[in-house]
């Protein structure tokens, strides 16, 4: 079976102030590294156009309710001082709930074998009823969720290995035992949360890195927390928060990661799934703001998912 690759034009119409390092641009880089010779094999499909009450598996109806309302006609509305909407946003983020539970639907009834969402804006900061840090919506929960209610899948797990530590899907998962989080991220940094005392109901592994730490450290926090972690919860499915701004060149980080840590990091989860959950993995693109770094990190973790 292959990897699908799901990805939209509209994600390139959710615009933001000059400056701001969630920008379009990020789409075009990883769409022409994905453009080279070694992801012809990749299965390409256009995300779906969500209604927005999927979101509200992990948000409740009047936070969506309220964003929706909030969508401006013209110009920009600012959620808080870094998380914007434009007028294209709103279908943005549709059809990035909507290309998270199809990916999640691919995999589970075995079309292919795992699935890369490549998709903005980024959703593991985004609490229940908070949007912020560039997040509207938790996309990862929201895939969960899915995977849960429609496929009756009972244990999933998400692993995020952005570099700011995932403090929306952190407080969605918190007391729910069914899903695991397993963080590795720098700390401090924004958004101040993951300590590793940070352990819900058991059901949550943070691994906070110092700045300059690279590779070495990660491969160590895979080896002795996250991965053994993760065969003890045994998940039916493993969602990954794909961001990759702990790259040595990310400008919002001071990690030291290379592309081919991602690679590895991505083989590393694909071993787990195929033990535990039939090799069951959906990735969704978080942070990246270096657009050479995200671009040749994206095509480090996708590579993997293919299997080279």
């Amino acid at each position: 079976m292959s990897t699908l690759l799901i990805s939209h034009p509209s994600y390139a119409e959710h615009l933001v102030p000059p400056g701001h390092p969630e920008r379009p641009e990020r789409m075009r880089a990883v769409e022409q590294a994905l453009e080279a010779e070694a992801f012809q094999a990749l299965l390409r499909e256009a995300a779906p156009l969500a209604e927005p009450e999927v979101a509200k598996l992990a948000h409740p109806a009047r936070f969506v309710d309220a964003l929706e309302e909030a969508r401006p006609r013209e110009g920009m509305v600012r959620i808080d001082g870094d998380t914007v909407m434009s007028p294209g946003t709103w279908e943005a983020v549709l059809r990035a709930l909507g290309a998270s539970i199809h990916a999640v639907d691919e995999v589970v009834e075995g079309r292919v074998k795992n699935a890369f969402c490549a998709q903005r804006p980024p959703g593991h900061h985004a609490e229940a009823e908070v949007a912020m840090g560039f997040c509207l919506f938790n996309f990862a929960v929201v895939a969960a969720k899915h995977a849960q209610k429609k496929h009756g899948l009972e244990k999933i797990a998400i692993v995020d290995f952005d570099v700011h530590h995932g403090n929306g899907t952190q407080a969605l998962v918190w007391s729910d035992k069914s899903i695991f989080y397993g963080s590795t991220h720098q700390m401090p940094l924004f958004p101040g949360t993951g300590a590793r005392s940070e352990i819900g109901v058991g059901n949550v592994v943070n691994c906070p890195m110092r700045a300059g730490d690279g590779g070495s450290r990660f491969h160590e926090a895979f080896d002795q927390s996250i991965l053994p972690s993760l065969r003890t919860f045994s998940p039916d499915l493993i969602i990954i928060s794909a961001g990759f701004d702990a790259h040595a060149r990310d400008p919002l980080g001071s990690l030291e990661l290379t592309a081919e840590d991602y690679g590895w990091m991505t083989r590393a989860l694909l071993d787990v799934a195929e033990e535990t959950a039939g090799g069951r993995v959906v990735s969704v693109l978080e942070g990246g703001y270096d657009l050479k770094g995200l671009a040749d990190s994206t095509a480090a973790h996708v590579r993997a998912l293919m299997g080279s």
